[in-house]
């Protein structure tokens, strides 16, 4: 247990963290369970119906959500690293950069930079080499979903070549 969990007295504090992440699983649970209300109107005469699911999916949330705070007040959590802000931004830059980007140069030039940037997150910094690769890679997946199953993706120039 880290020196952090302990107050002056030498008693244990609760796992701040671990209370952060039961209170976002019963917030998620609670949005599951407002959107579920309005589907039990349209079950009809079935017991099952397009909220059973939904509802065993909240539920066990809710159950998580009571078994992350009891093991927050244990203090049974093992010690957590320290975060790093660098391979975060890297990430995150890359999904606002897809985003961005996806209506504009078509799905294989924005997902091969989100590849090409969270490769970076995970150390691989050489981007003159993570962008083409992942732009290779996003095209074939591209012409896969496009091309055989028939789905839409949203299309670029570089898309457009192969129409």
């Amino acid at each position: 247990m880290s020196l952090d969990n302990k107050t002056s007295t030498g008693q244990r504090r609760p796992d701040r963290a671990a209370l952060a992440i039961a209170a976002v699983l019963a917030a998620i649970a609670a949005v599951i369970f407002v959107d579920v209300s309005r589907l039990k109107e349209m079950a009809g005469y079935s017991q099952v119906g397009p909220a059973t699911v939904p509802n065993w999916i909240a539920f066990a949330l809710i159950g998580l959500a009571i078994w992350t705070v009891v093991e927050a007040f244990r203090g049974d959590f093992p010690e957590r690293e320290k975060q790093q802000f660098g391979p975060v931004a890297w990430i995150v830059a890359g999904l606002a950069a897809q985003m961005l980007l996806l209506t504009t140069v078509g799905f294989s030039i924005a997902t091969g930079i989100l590849f090409a940037l969270t490769a970076a997150g995970f150390g691989k910094r050489k981007l003159w080499i993570t962008i083409p690769v992942g732009i290779v890679l996003c095209l074939v997946i591209w012409l896969i979903f496009a091309g055989l199953l028939q789905l839409s993706l949203p299309a670029g120039p570089l898309e457009h070549l192969f129409l």
